[in-house]
């Protein structure tokens, strides 16, 4: 299962400097607006001890982490609905994502410039939140105009479709975000078909300096942020993106020494990358063998069928049985041998739902 987390804030917040440790790309972070123009996607393995462990257990000829798919996304400003600094194209680059990291500046800098000219954590979120709602009213209102005639003419679709937009443009325009208007889930999917800017899931990532991050201790902008991010029931990630991008670059042996050094007990990006797959509603389950170790990404609430599914369409077609027991019974008893002498292999049916960290060996006939 692909998804895409775009990477998104006002200019000069940190925006690259942060794709640049995740994915150890280099792209340049340059200090003035729009050096990212063309959005740069990179792919990164998501940190799980599970497969190292289950490595070890099976010794396969290869081990397949799950992924995630990051896009780093210009800066925008104020006006980017109505075209400001590129935002028509920005904004189309953020659609394409499956959830948004809002990397907000929290730290003072004189020789970094602010786009604004002061730090204001809140001021900047409300700033971009604010274009993400402009740009979704425009679409509503466009969607709406197309709908109205055939509601008109008696068309229950687009009666039931046109609803759903008024609710939506009332619920909107009073400065709420489109996730937080729950529907009738006969409604869910045309409110989905809309692709709408803040139906995205949302993590802010506060992006400190050095001594924060060190200290582990929030200053004043982070604190305001995280006041914020209650109020609209969002997670705040803190983390400063110039060391981990000095982490990123470093090889692995060196990295524990540097985290030693610096009193964290892992790179703040292993918090971004697994709260994507939370923000999400991710997780994976294994598949085990002495050819491959392999973990994959499904939606919570996926059943038997559906996680077969990702592998081939053919086993979720022709889906008979899962063999089914969890990486934490394994682990605790060594080996698949083990497992099936005390009877902790299940076969799990059609209605099974797969749960995060369950190995599974699927059946099926086509």
């Amino acid at each position: 299962m692909s998804f895409q987390c775009g990477i998104v804030g006002l200019p000069n917040v940190g925006k690259s400097t942060l794709f640049n440790a995740l994915t150890e790309s280099g792209i340049p972070a340059e200090n003035y607006p729009f050096c990212t123009i063309e959005p740069h996607i990179g792919i990164v393995e998501l940190p799980d001890i599970r497969l190292k462990d289950l490595a070890k257990i099976y010794s396969p000829e290869k081990v397949t982490p799950a992924t995630v798919e990051f896009i780093d996304i210009a800066g925008l400003v104020k006006g980017a609905s109505k075209g400001e600094g590129l935002g028509n194209q920005f904004l189309g680059q953020i659609r394409q994502t499956s959830a948004i990291l809002h990397v907000v500046r929290c730290f003072d800098d004189k020789n970094i410039t602010h786009v604004d000219g002061s730090i204001d954590p809140v001021r900047d979120i409300e700033t971009i939140e604010t274009e993400l709602l402009l740009a979704d009213i425009l679409t509503i209102e466009k969607r709406k105009h197309k709908v109205e005639k055939l509601a008109r003419s008696g068309d229950k679709i687009a009666k039931s479709s046109l609803y759903i937009l008024d609710l939506l443009l009332e619920h909107c325009s009073d400065g709420n975000a489109a996730r937080l208007l729950e529907v009738d889930d006969e409604y869910n999917e045309f409110k989905r078909s809309l692709h709408l800017l803040t139906e995205k899931p949302v993590l802010y990532i506060a992006n400190t300096s050095e001594v924060e991050a060190i200290e582990d201790n929030a200053g004043d902008h982070v604190r305001s942020l995280e006041r914020y991010a209650s109020k609209k029931n969002n997670v705040v990630i803190s983390l400063c993106s110039s060391i981990e991008q000095e982490i990123a670059l470093l090889e692995e042996e060196e990295k524990p020494i540097f985290l030693q050094e610096y009193g964290l007990s892992e790179p703040g990006l292993n918090k971004v990358i697994r709260s994507s797959f939370e923000l999400l509603g991710l997780h994976n389950f294994f598949t085990c063998g002495k050819k491959e170790v392999k973990s994959w990404t499904i939606s919570k609430g996926s059943t038997a069928p559906q996680a077969a599914g990702n592998i081939h369409s053919d086993f979720e077609r022709g889906f008979i049985k899962a063999d089914t027991f969890h990486y934490s019974e394994l682990i605790e008893n060594g080996s698949e041998k083990a497992l099936k002498e005390l009877g902790l292999i299940r076969q799990e049916g059609k209605d099974y739902i797969v749960k995060d960290g369950d190995c599974i060996f699927f059946k099926f006939n086509v």
